[in-house]
This record gives structure tokens, sequence and C-alpha cells, in this order.
């Protein structure tokens, strides 16, 4: 990377990618508790006063005018790797990704297309992420509470109506996370290094034992384990095989 100039930053999905003026691109994804830190340069936004290199700086890059941007990640599951800009689409983790939930090709229309005939729970068909790049398990369990979908129902028994419901869910749910800041459970922090507050307005991640918000319904608030991941939603309004009106 030495002597290279970063020309845009940009993101597909859940990787931070780094276009650089000799036509390749620098490709991170942050894993768990990965973060971009930097230090040297004067106060801004994306100033972080850190003594460097920390213990968990896996990867730390000196830039021209004095700053030092580290990658830090304490759990270890995050990724880095330079790639040829115009094969972007071939590379291993880019391959095959699903539309951008925000963009234009995502729409009710295509998210029924892809639960047709699908013998899997919705929930697991929203995680993968050659169907839609870039959910993760906080939001679809918010999204598909506000479409008043269970995570439970098969993906080939939601109904068109639904699937458009659903859609719009999951960009309401994003537009409302980012106006937010984001989520901060953990780990995850905003550039400048303050927390999110969605995590304030979760109707049923992390609720389990708690009220439903929906008005007017009398449900509870339930957590069940789907492939290893804790499912959270409203037995009453989200109701398994039965769409709500």
């Amino acid at each position: 990377l030495t002597g290279a100039r970063v020309t845009a930053l940009r993101r597909r999905s859940k990787y931070l990618l780094a276009d650089l003026d000799r036509g390749e691109t620098l490709i991170v994804h942050l894993g768990m508790s990965g973060r971009i830190l930097v230090s040297g340069a004067p106060v801004g936004r994306f100033h972080h006063d850190l003594a460097t290199p920390g213990k968990h700086d896996h990867v730390v890059l000196d830039i021209e005018g004095g700053a030092r941007v580290a990658f830090n990640d304490a759990r270890r599951f995050g990724a880095m790797d330079l790639w040829p800009t115009g094969a972007l689409d071939a590379h291993r983790l880019l391959a095959g990704l699903g539309p951008e939930p925000l963009g234009n090709s995502f729409h009710g229309v295509y998210l029924a297309g892809r639960l047709a005939g699908r013998a899997t729970p919705v929930k697991a068909v929203l995680l993968d992420q050659r169907a839609v790049a870039g959910l993760g398990n906080i939001y679809v369990c918010e999204a598909l509470w506000r479409a008043g979908v269970s995570p439970l129902r098969l993906a080939r028994d939601v109904t068109e109506a639904e699937a458009e419901r659903l859609a719009s869910a999951i960009r309401a749910v994003l537009g409302d996370a980012i106006a937010a800041g984001g989520s901060s459970l953990r780990d995850y922090r905003q550039a400048d290094g303050e927390l999110g507050y969605f995590q304030h307005a979760f109707a049923v991640y992390g609720r389990a034992g708690e009220p439903c918000r929906t008005p007017g319904c009398a449900g509870v608030v339930a957590r069940v384990v789907q492939a290893g991941r804790s499912s959270f939603h409203c037995p009453v309004c989200q109701q398994v095989g039965q769409p709500r009106a």
C-alpha cells in the first residue's frame, strides 16, 4: 500500500471498500468487534486520542501528514484484503451478494420471489446475504415484528402482501436505525466515537418477557433460538400460520 492514495470510500453489504488510485480496492470487514481508529491527526470527526500500537491493533497504516490509521479487532473476527477494483464482484466475500435493502432493486416483488418455494424459516432467508445484502439479526427481528410476520413462518407461506409489507418494514427499520446513529449494545460506536441510540427503540430484540409494543396487543415478547441465533418476536401478533390482516 506504500504510496497509494485513497480516491473513494464506499460500502457493499457489511464490507467497507476503500478505492485506491492504482486500481485496487482495500476490502475491510469489521467482524464482531472491529474498529478503525485514527490518531496523530488534528482533532476532528474521525480522530481518537489513543496510544498506538494498541493491544488489538492488527493492521496499522501511516498516512501522509502524520496520521495513523489502525484496524483494531479484539475478537479477531474481522478481515482485510486487497483486490482489483474492476473485479470486486469476483471476490469470494462479495460474489453473489443480493441487492442492498435500501437500494432500488429491493422491493416487495423481489422479496416475494426470493421467499417463494423456500421450505426454510423466513428469518433465515432474510439473513442470507445472497438474498438481501447487509441485514443482521437485530434489524431482521425488528422488521419482522413491524410487518407482523413470525420469524418461524416458512418462507414459502409468506403472502405477496406480507412480502410487500416486510420489504417496507426492512427499509423503515434501517432508516430509523441510521437516523438514531445505529445500535450500541457492546462494541459498536459511530464514526465520531459516540454511542448509537436505536437500542432504546427496540420493539422486540432483547425484550423477552416484556409486553409487546403493538397497540392493543396483550402478548409478551418471546425468545427462540434459530440456527444458533436468538429470535425475538410476539407470538400473539406474529403468528406462525395466520397472516395478519
